[in-house]
């Protein structure tokens, strides 16, 4: 089925998904690049999942405004996205927060950063094409004055908030049923043989013989 756009046709449709997909893959081609070689500089090394994090950081962030950015916004948008996830996996440590798949920071951290970029960055050509409609609101660095960018501000406090009043009784009362974390032993032993019975990888040595022991000493 091929969905014609109202406000212009074929001709503005295939505009905007080109511009969409491109916006998409620049922001998280910079961000996966920004996040490689920042994360040399602040740790020393390489980290694949560094990188993939990043790449799936700037996505998030750029999924708000993707259809009404320049190309060449997105790509800030990608490189500001990576420093927002690192410096919030850097605060989550400090502060001792358990999230090893770093989903507070990526969806969170990253995806609030996409929020207020729409409100920056959104051009009014692109806005007009998307919602067709003119006189809506665009990005107070395209020149839009401050309504959009103080709707989405407001829309990150809503969340947030919402989030935490109807998310913390939850958390505090699966803390205080010792229902929130596993116990130590099960954690450093794993999930998989904890509660499932098995390896979640099955790590052989060459002669074929019976699996590593993946929470040994090493």
């Amino acid at each position: 089925i091929l969905a014609v756009s109202s406000t212009g046709g074929l001709e503005t449709y295939w505009s905007s998904v080109g511009r969409t997909a491109v916006c998409t893959t620049l922001a998280g081609s910079t961000a996966g690049l920004t996040t490689l070689f920042g994360r040399r500089v602040l740790a020393g090394h390489w980290n694949v999942l560094d990188v993939c994090n990043g790449l799936l950081g700037g996505f998030v962030a750029v999924t708000s405004g993707c259809a009404v950015v320049d190309p060449w916004a997105a790509v800030v948008c990608g490189f500001v996205a990576a420093w927002v996830l690192m410096g919030f996996n850097m605060l989550s440590l400090k502060l001792r927060v358990d999230d090893p798949l770093e989903a507070a920071q990526l969806h969170g951290g990253c995806g609030a950063w996409g929020v207020l970029f729409t409100g920056l960055f959104a051009k009014e050509d692109y806005v007009v094409e998307i919602y067709g409609k003119t006189g809506r609101p665009f990005g107070v660095l395209m020149g839009g004055g401050w309504g959009l960018f103080g709707a989405q501000v407001v829309e990150v406090l809503v969340i947030a908030g919402w989030v935490t009043v109807t998310m913390g009784p939850l958390f505090y009362v699966l803390h205080k049923l010792n229902l929130l974390r596993i116990s130590r032993d099960d954690e450093m032993a794993g999930m998989d043989i904890s509660s499932h019975g098995g390896y979640a990888y099955d790590h052989r040595i060459d002669n074929g013989d019976s699996p590593v022991n993946n929470y040994s000493e090493y």
